[in-house]
């Protein structure tokens, strides 16, 4: 009797072979789920940050019906004591900190970013995030248009391109003044100042070839790379600029890693 338990406990174990086969088909399945299960993950990040910028079309909506549906007065150092978008909104957003950062971009750098995924800050409010207002969305003062003509301003809502015109977006800075003949970055995650070349600092691979926007219908959406270069940023801007189809751009004009991304 003790002979036949014997057996039937050494019939009911695994063999090596058999526990490598097992071990050979988890490896496989995991190999196969891992890339679907962070696709969902990377679908889940630019889902929240989608959110963000919902709730910030709101605070500009509501800064708006606050102020006879006039955007806010920008960078008036000097003139009145709100002199950043931080600042305006900070009543708006006070108990929220969190909705300034993309969940793609939660590691700050303080010289605002080399990288893709890096967030700005500390500026001098000591605050960080990882979105930036469009400076021609905004209201100056006469004299106070940063060296920009003053017809370039979208000073106040209801335009008729305004789902068009990028409010709020994912930024290694906290503001940007594109113009339509900025160069793309040469290689993902390469930027220069944003008084230089401030579509280097929106081109970021943070969400697989977009980025995400508000826009000053309030709407929200992600942007391909290369339409960034297609949108309306201010009223002189060119849409039908150099780095668009319609103004001759083609594939090999862009930097490599940019050329798989669908054209504008």
């Amino acid at each position: 009797m003790a002979t036949q338990m014997r057996h039937r406990s050494i019939r009911l174990g695994f063999t090596l072979i058999e526990l490598l086969v097992v071990i050979s088909i988890i490896a496989l399945l995991m190999m196969i789920l891992m890339p679907a299960l962070q696709r969902v993950k990377e679908q889940s990040k630019t889902l929240s940050c989608q959110a963000n910028l919902r709730q910030w079309a709101l605070f500009f909506s509501m800064y708006t019906n606050d102020n006879n549906g006039h955007f806010h007065r920008g960078w008036n150092i000097g003139s009145e004591p709100q002199t950043s978008w931080m600042e305006v909104f900070r009543p708006y957003y006070l108990q929220q900190p969190q909705i300034r950062f993309c969940p793609t971009a939660t590691k700050p750098d303080p010289r605002g970013g080399r990288f893709a995924y890096v967030a700005w800050g500390p500026n001098f409010h000591q605050e960080y995030g990882s979105y930036g207002i469009n400076l021609f969305v905004s209201d100056p003062l006469p004299g106070k248009e940063g060296g920009k003509p003053a017809s370039y301003y979208w000073r106040q809502r209801d335009i008729r391109e305004a789902a068009e015109i990028p409010m709020f977006v994912d930024d290694r800075w906290w503001d940007t003044r594109p113009h339509h003949t900025d160069q793309p970055p040469q290689y993902e995650g390469q930027h220069e100042d944003w008084t230089t070349n401030a579509m280097k600092m929106i081109c970021l691979f943070r969400h697989n070839g977009f980025v995400n926007s508000a826009f000053v219908d309030f709407s929200t959406r992600k942007i391909g790379l290369k339409e960034l270069w297609s949108l309306r940023w201010h009223r002189e801007f060119q849409m039908r600029g150099p780095w668009t189809r319609a103004g001759g751009v083609e594939a090999q004009d862009w930097p490599e890693w940019m050329r798989g991304f669908k054209d504008y």
